[in-house]
């Protein structure tokens, strides 16, 4: 056989190879996955085959493993028993005609119940937020629970590390989960580490990529949840990382970044829903199953304060068969009657939510939208702008919150009744990929607390028009478009 033979060869099976991966492309890709993420994948494996394809191979899979999705059936199937028949909520107030249904939409994806007798505080001070989960840190006398993206050691976070150490030396159980990816791309890393072991807390890292440990799932299903429990009586969920607002990462520093976030302190009932968010993700990393230190919502007291709220926990993520974020989102877009306030990072949503909102302001709904007037995620940051005309065209008012600061905060409001608050973005990567979790918040006093943080945002935020937006130059339209093709491979 010939040199020339040999490279026939070797040719046809290449070309054999190239045509079974764009067959097989074809029958495989599309089963169960929107048109445009089909599409998407489609376009990728057809433009560079080999290429395309060992990506999909690689992050082509948006669910978890079958045993991580089982813990969370499990899981759900305990909180549904044990919540029962336990919907206490406020009756001083009406309910919107429409909030029952929504609140069923919760509990059949997410199983958590909705629970009234809450008090909420906000916290949009990002150095304040961190003092007060110290101190309340500080009261602990069973456990603490911490769960967060990203944990770093810096001087900024130190007081929260110390007060960490104290309760253990109190004999105080602290338990601290941080997604794996997240963690060890952030910088001081290995000094986090070394400090979680030293002060003698039992922690994990979240969703962790460590093929030679036989642990591994698509590496960009990410655990995005920011909880902190303290003895079951105080909740903290938002947004915030537990970092300097700088993210200590040498660009953002060279910027003068800084991050703007929104957390809230709870009491109440939904203490208890928000650590059992926690004890899920637990008992999928250290297969521990945590009942001896939770308290179930049907032991709870409570408060019938005129101004009480009623709330309900809506986790959401690849465990989870179905969007739950963006299921809660679209239900209530749909629902509002006269004002819609949404505030988000990394806005890229997907045709669904499009239409929500654009026909919202067609409703004669007022939409307000607050994104940050830069970027940190160069790629997200141009697919977010490549929505900014149609949103425009629709009537939303667009307000860019100004330089150096990045916008973090993620929540929403509806009519004067109801808000959202939680860790998840509206894009495409939070309904999909991420495990996030949200509140949703029925009570004027709340509404209007988080009406006075979107006043104090549009005071700082620029409105962009029609007029401006036409007015930037064809680079940046071209940039737009092309990362805007990018965000429906999922």
């Amino acid at each position: 056989m010939t040199g020339g033979d040999v490279a026939l060869i070797v040719a046809l099976l290449l070309l054999l190879l190239d045509l079974a991966i764009r067959i097989g492309s074809i029958i495989v890709i599309p089963r169960n996955r929107r048109p445009s993420t089909a599409i998407a994948w489609l376009m990728a494996i057809f433009l560079i085959p080999y290429v395309g394809f060992l990506l999909f191979l690689l992050i082509g899979s948006y669910k978890l493993p079958k045993s991580r999705r089982d813990k969370q059936h499990a899981i759900n199937e305990f909180i549904v028993e044990t919540t029962e028949g336990i919907e206490r909520v406020s009756e001083n107030t009406p309910w919107p005609p429409w909030f029952k249904n929504v609140v069923e939409l919760n509990r059949t994806l997410g199983a958590m119940p909705l629970v009234g007798g809450n008090n909420a505080t906000l916290v949009g001070d990002y150095d304040e937020s961190i003092r007060q989960m110290t101190a309340d840190i500080d009261k602990a006398g069973r456990y603490v629970h911490a769960e967060f993206y990203i944990l770093s050691y810096d001087q900024t976070t130190k007081p929260f590390f110390e007060a960490l150490e104290a309760a253990v030396k109190r004999g105080v159980t602290v338990r601290v989960l941080l997604d794996h990816i997240a963690s060890v791309r952030a910088p001081g890393h290995k000094k986090t580490v070394k400090m979680l072991d030293r002060i003698g807390v039992t922690w994990h890292f979240m969703l962790p990529v460590q093929p030679l440990k036989g642990r591994w799932q698509r590496p960009d299903l990410r655990n995005h949840r920011k909880i902190l429990v303290v003895d079951g009586d105080v909740a903290y969920m938002g947004s915030q990382n537990v970092v300097d607002r700088s993210y200590n990462k040498k660009g953002n520093l060279r910027r003068g970044l800084m991050w703007q976030d929104l957390m809230t302190r709870l009491e109440g009932p939904i203490v208890a829903g928000i650590n059992a968010i926690f004890i899920t993700d637990w008992y999928s990393e250290s297969n521990e199953l945590l009942l001896r230190e939770t308290r179930a919502i049907t032991d709870e007291i409570i408060d019938d304060e005129p101004d009480a709220l009623d709330m309900q926990v809506v986790p959401s993520g690849p465990g989870f068969d179905g969007e739950n974020n963006l299921r809660l989102f679209l239900a209530l877009l749909y629902n509002a009657q006269e004002r819609i306030v949404i505030t988000s990072p990394y806005f890229v949503p997907d045709d669904a939510m499009l239409y929500a909102i654009t026909t919202a302001t067609q409703r004669g709904v007022t939409v307000d939208l607050f994104v940050s007037e830069i970027g940190d995620q160069a790629l997200v940051y141009h697919a977010q702008r490549s929505y900014y005309e149609v949103l425009l065209r629709a009537g939303v008012r667009i307000y860019m919150y100004q330089s150096p600061y990045i916008l973090h905060a993620k929540h929403f409001t509806i009519d004067d009744e109801v808000a959202v608050i939680g860790s998840s973005n509206m894009d495409m990567r939070s309904f999909s990929l991420n495990m996030e979790v949200s509140l949703m918040v029925r009570g004027r006093d709340f509404v209007t607390a988080m009406r006075g943080v979107e006043d104090g945002y549009r005071k700082v935020s620029r409105e962009l028009t029609l007029d401006e937006w036409h007015k930037q130059p064809l680079r940046s339209t071209v940039l737009d478009n092309l990362a805007r093709l990018t965000s429906g491979l999922q």
